[in-house]
């Protein structure tokens, strides 16, 4: 027979965690997928396609997350074959875009408060989709880290462990995609553009070299 103190350590376990805990947990994983923010910030700062790249990166955060929580994690541990191959994918993708981001740095823009980024609407989803799903990151930590730690609030537990990290997300992106606006009288100048594709360029050299030294 359980103890009341396996009795309550029990509901404890099966009681939804407090809102801003679940929240801050979800926010923490999802900010540090840097090539990811990156992209997003600076199709923020082009006002280009900020909705679908928005829609498209918390919309695939969910989907993560929810596989996470439904035990596709536990089939990923067992699958290293897969998460080679998605090493492979990301550094290739990542190094590439580390280049065309470098000759960006050497040919800097300007951007008006009024003027648009230049780009189709499918490239630029693409581009999200890619820098998604083709991060091995995305996978350790939204589907098997966060899947863990959710699966073990119990039952009733995950899926408001689950609604939590899902929404900050949404705020997440939103913030970042929308928010980058607010940064434009900035990126007027040349060198503000230099600075940041010069930036990103070494943040996805750093990260596809990395998945390479993993292997």
């Amino acid at each position: 027979m359980k103890s009341a103190r396996q009795a309550r350590q029990h509901a404890q376990h099966q009681r939804p965690c407090v809102g801003p805990r679940r929240f801050g947990i979800g926010l923490s994983l999802i900010v540090a997928i840097g090539a990811q923010n990156a992209f997003v910030l600076r199709q923020g700062l082009t006002r280009s396609h900020v909705l679908p790249i928005v829609a498209v990166c918390a919309l695939s955060d969910a989907i993560l997350i929810l596989a996470g929580i439904s035990g596709i994690g536990t089939l990923l541990e067992h699958a290293p074959s897969l998460i080679t191959f998605v090493r492979i994918a990301g550094a290739v993708f990542l190094l590439s875009y580390a280049i065309f981001a470098a000759k960006r740095a050497l040919r800097p823009q300007t951007l008006a408060p009024d003027q648009h980024g230049n780009g189709s609407r499918l490239t630029a989803v693409t581009m999200a989709l890619a820098l998604t799903w083709l991060n091995p990151h995305v996978y350790l930590d939204t589907v098997v880290l966060m899947g863990s730690i959710a699966n073990g609030r119990g039952e009733i537990g995950r899926w408001w462990f689950a609604t939590g990290a899902i929404t900050a997300s949404v705020v997440w992106f939103s913030a970042l995609g929308y928010g980058a606006r607010l940064l434009t009288p900035l990126f007027a100048k040349p060198n503000a553009w230099r600075i940041l594709d010069a930036l990103i360029a070494v943040m996805m050299a750093v990260l596809g070299i990395s998945l390479l030294v993993e292997l």
